[in-house]
C-alpha cells in the first residue's frame, strides 16, 4: 500500500540508499508516477513478470546528498477515510508541497483535481 511505500522511500532517503524495490500494485504505481512527475523520486520502473512483479525506485538526491522529501502526512488511513470536494482542497505548505487525491478519474494532485473540478479521497500530503 502507498503508506508502506512512502515510509520505505523516506527511510531509504535517510539511509542514503540509491535504489529501492517494492511489491507491485496498480495504485502504488500510479502514486509513484505522480511523485516522479513532480520530482520527488528520480525514476520508477516496473520489473518482472506477473507472479513476482515489483517496482524499482531510484531515489533522488541533490549535490549535498539531501533528498527532496522532508515530510509526509497521511490524511486518510485504512481505518479513517477523509473525503473532500474540489472547493475544499487547499494548498500544502504554501504551494511547496503536494496533496494526492484518489478521484473517480484516477489518482491526481490536489491542484489538478481543483482544475478538473472533481473531489475525492485525500490520500496524503508530501513536502
Amino acid at each position: 500500500m502507498y503508506i508502506d511505500i512512502l515510509t520505505r522511500i523516506k527511510n531509504a532517503q535517510a539511509a542514503r540508499k540509491e535504489k529501492l524495490k517494492v511489491p507491485y500494485s496498480k495504485m502504488d504505481m500510479a502514486v509513484l508516477r505522480l511523485l516522479n512527475d513532480h520530482k520527488f523520486v528520480h525514476s520508477v520502473e516496473k520489473k518482472g513478470r506477473i507472479p513476482k512483479r515489483s517496482i524499482e525506485i531510484k531515489i533522488k538526491y541533490n549535490a549535498k546528498k539531501e533528498g527532496p522529501i522532508t515530510g509526509v502526512k497521511f490524511v486518510s488511513t485504512p481505518g479513517r477515510k477523509i473525503y473532500a470536494g474540489y472547493r475544499d482542497l487547499k494548498s500544502v505548505k504554501s504551494g511547496y508541497g503536494l496533496s494526492v487525491i484518489s478521484t473517480p478519474r484516477g489518482i491526481m494532485t490536489g491542484q489538478e483535481a481543483r482544475k478538473s473540478t472533481v473531489g475525492g479521497q485525500i490520500l496524503f500530503e508530501i513536502w
